[in-house]
């Protein structure tokens, strides 16, 4: 019988629920960090590259579903099913405000700027909240025709883009009018959009079906089907030779960005896979799943055979205890949490 062979994950846990959301932030000069959304009410902040955990902002009462990081590192984001979005100070964890909604928030972003957070969720309102006077009102754009999904920034915080988790589409709106401006028509709802690092592409995820936008024109460039009905995909930043998918088969799929072709497929989830990023600089990738860990992918040649004594269910659990050490030192004050505790909470979980 052929040998397999299988790419060794570093495995993440810590959520006591399903990993709904990821977000990498960019290369700073303490390194990137990854910041995962659960629905145990418990996002949490780890070094990007070794996967360590560094701690977890508390204060949510119901499931987080986006989480998201400025692009300094130096604040992070997050929505929630107890009506609000809150923004952090990942440096020591504190709360510095909460956005109260009407409903369940899905989604929100930081612009590129940093100074402004774009909201949205079940309301079917987009809200840009200015953070430099978190007490004024926020400005809300036209409704959406439908419960937000998904929201990005693009064109230099001059266009943003939503989804609907209840109809196909991705919307364009001008940030200046308020109105759509252009719609990317998909005939499943949208689970996932990314905007790509050099602002070239928009990649989303629709039903069973991977595509690639020009950004700036809006054309279809490419569009693939997949083995399964996918969650989420991420191209890869520093050459976008290629792209990753997850979605309900459990697995991690990697596939050539020109020709479609799959590349590598990797197990180890034991639950649907909801959210895939690549990190900034395409060295690795993360997912999250219903199971509730976080696995990190390596994009080289760390392979082992499946014969080789990998644990039983494929993975290598690596400690980093210098990285550790150096992470904890840099964020001395965050309000550190016990990971495996029992939260003991059933949250409204928006579904």
């Amino acid at each position: 019988m052929e040998k397999k062979k299988v790419t060794v994950p570093l495995v993440c846990h810590g959520h006591s629920r399903p990993v709904v959301d990821l977000f990498y932030s960019p290369v700073t000069p303490d390194g990137f960090f990854l910041i995962s959304a659960s629905k145990d009410a418990s996002p949490m902040l780890r070094n990007g590259e070794t996967g360590d955990w560094i701690g977890t902002f508390e204060g949510h009462k119901g499931a987080v579903w986006s989480c998201c990081l400025d692009a300094n590192a130096l604040r992070a984001a997050t929505a929630s099913a107890d009506f609000s979005t809150k923004v952090w100070d990942a440096l020591t964890g504190d709360a510095l405000h909460s956005f109260e909604h009407k409903h369940i928030v899905r989604a929100c972003a930081f612009s590129e700027d940093t100074h402004l957070l774009l909201t949205g969720g079940a309301e079917k309102i987009l809200r840009i909240y200015d953070l430099n006077r978190p007490d004024a009102p926020p400005k809300e754009v036209d409704k959406s025709p439908g419960s937000v999904r998904s929201v990005a920034w693009l064109h230099s915080d001059q266009t943003i883009l939503s989804s609907c988790t209840d109809m196909g589409g991705v919307r364009l709106w001008d940030v200046r009018t308020g109105k759509i401006v252009q719609t990317l028509d998909t005939k499943s709802p949208m689970t996932s959009a990314e905007v790509s690092q050099d602002g070239r592409y928009i990649t989303t995820a629709d039903g069973s079906t991977v595509k690639f936008w020009d950004a700036n024109h809006y054309g279809l460039v490419k569009s693939y089907d997949m083995p399964c009905n996918v969650e989420s995909a991420s191209l890869e930043p520093k050459f976008g030779n290629k792209f990753v998918a997850g979605g309900e088969d459990l697995w991690v799929h990697v596939f050539d960005f020109h020709t479609g072709d799959e590349i590598a497929c990797n197990k180890g989830h034991h639950g649907p896979v909801h959210c895939v990023r690549f990190s900034p600089g395409g060295e690795s990738y993360a997912s999250g799943s219903e199971d509730g860990t976080i696995r990190i992918w390596q994009t080289g040649p760390l392979a082992h055979d499946e014969s080789e004594g990998l644990s039983p269910n494929g993975t290598l659990e690596k400690e980093k205890a210098n990285a550790e050490e150096e992470v904890s030192r840099r964020i001395e004050g965050f309000h550190i949490a016990e990971e495996a505790k029992s939260k003991g909470k059933e949250e409204a979980e928006g579904l």
